[in-house]
């Protein structure tokens, strides 16, 4: 019987990409439709968010048919945008005809882009661990070889029209690892814009209350990232750490309280209760750029969250308990991070707690300040903005025949 609903499941896969096909044959692409995806569909957050939300403060939402590609539909949306289930009827019906599309990871490979169409692909992190062409081997679920891992992102990354970079070190990055000749934006990231608008204390405490956070203790935002090794299968990652929690709600539980952040990648389900009142976790509707804001210090590994969390100049410590297996084993470092980071990098829960009980600013300020020189110098608060006004150009010109347009800071 299994086997039977997997064999129908297939058939019917394969008829509603034949149906799509057709479309891409038959429907004309629409200027004015505009479909957005955060996360491979799993949330809506990040850039892309930003970017509609942008839109949705300037009325734009109106004059364009938005869309937000989604798992859950569910999710609360504002403005007019429409919701599309990903990967189902509507959805390629919808993709057939879009005339924009703006995404901080590869659409599948199904997706065909169609002449007439501009693809946006906002990425979604300054890259510290090795990307894509410059990996010299995969350990990631659901691919075969590295050389056909290659070969896939390469093919992707040649239908995006745009791509959106936080800094020059990225830029330089992203041309080699993807192979990407075309423009690159270099404005700094639009889910970032929220970290110079709301960075006080009014908007801060606004937003602990929202959250159900305590205003009377010092908050830690952990927020690691996945290991290319550790997974359920495709796309499925294992929530993986060697931090003691019960040891750092021992030591530290007085004073603070943590925020548990997985990576959108990591599928686990962890039952949090015994530590209430101490571990509290957001689920992957909670934009992670909130949690920036509210937490007074961060504790990360290898995560992009460095990058725009330095923004705020706050404490960051690095807790690299696989440092060695990470950097020489699973992916290798752009930079050496033991160099350049702006705070402590300890391997065991011990010496964590003893960073942050112990931490002086002055100690990380030259580090900081040159950290902060070389990945946030084009973050200004404006990307959204920018984006939008792209969109908003080049639609017009696609509209009146206008070679006209805007200038924007392409690379």
């Amino acid at each position: 019987m299994k086997n039977l609903i997997q064999y129908i499941k297939k058939i019917i896969k394969f008829f509603v990409l034949i149906v799509y096909r057709i479309e891409t044959w038959i429907l004309p692409v629409q200027p004015d439709i505009v479909v957005f995806e955060s996360n491979l569909g799993r949330n809506y957050s990040g850039n892309p968010k930003c970017i509609y939300e942008e839109m949705v403060a300037r009325g734009l939402d109106k004059e364009y048919r938005c869309y937000i590609s989604l798992e859950d539909v569910n999710t609360p949306i504002p403005g007019q945008a429409k919701k599309l289930r990903r990967i189902r009827f509507q959805y390629f019906k919808v993709m057939a005809r879009a005339g924009v599309i703006v995404s901080d990871s590869r659409l599948p490979k199904f997706i065909i882009k169609r002449k007439g169409v501009t693809y946006i692909q906002t990425w979604h992190g300054t890259p510290l661990k090795k990307l894509a062409l410059d990996m010299d081997d995969v350990s990631m679920a659901g691919e075969k070889d590295i050389e056909t891992y290659k070969y896939n992102f390469a093919k992707n990354a040649s239908t995006w029209d745009y791509l959106i970079s936080q800094n020059q070190f990225s830029t330089k990055v992203f041309r080699q690892a993807f192979a990407y000749y075309k423009p690159i934006l270099e404005i700094g990231y639009p889910r970032n814009d929220i970290l110079f608008h709301k960075n006080n204390a009014k908007d801060i405490e606004e937003l602990k209350v929202q959250l159900g956070l305590p205003l009377d203790k010092k908050i830690i935002l952990y927020a690691p990232t996945w290991r290319d090794d550790e997974f359920y299968g495709q796309g499925k990652y294992k929530f993986t750490s060697k931090l003691d929690f019960d040891q750092v709600r021992k030591e530290l539980g007085d004073e603070y309280v943590f925020i548990v952040k997985y990576h959108y990648l990591v599928q686990d389900s962890i039952d949090w209760s015994r530590y209430e009142g101490f571990i509290y976790n957001f689920d992957m509707t909670c934009d992670i750029a909130v949690l920036y804001l509210v937490s007074d210090m961060l504790i990360t590994d290898y995560s992009s969250v460095m990058f725009d969390y330095s923004l705020l100049r706050r404490p960051m410590f690095f807790y690299t308990y696989d440092l060695d297996k990470y950097k020489n084993q699973l992916r290798g470092f752009y930079f050496d991070l033991t160099k350049e980071a702006p705070g402590p990098i300890v391997t065991m829960t011990s010496e964590l707690i003893e960073a942050i009980q112990t931490y002086q600013p002055e100690e990380y300020e030259k580090l900081y300040e040159a950290f902060h020189a070389k990945y946030n110098h084009a973050d200004d608060g404006t990307a959204s903005k920018q984006v939008v006004d792209l969109i908003v150009s080049f639609q017009k010109k696609k509209r009146t025949g206008n070679e006209t347009h805007q200038e924007f800071p392409i690379k």
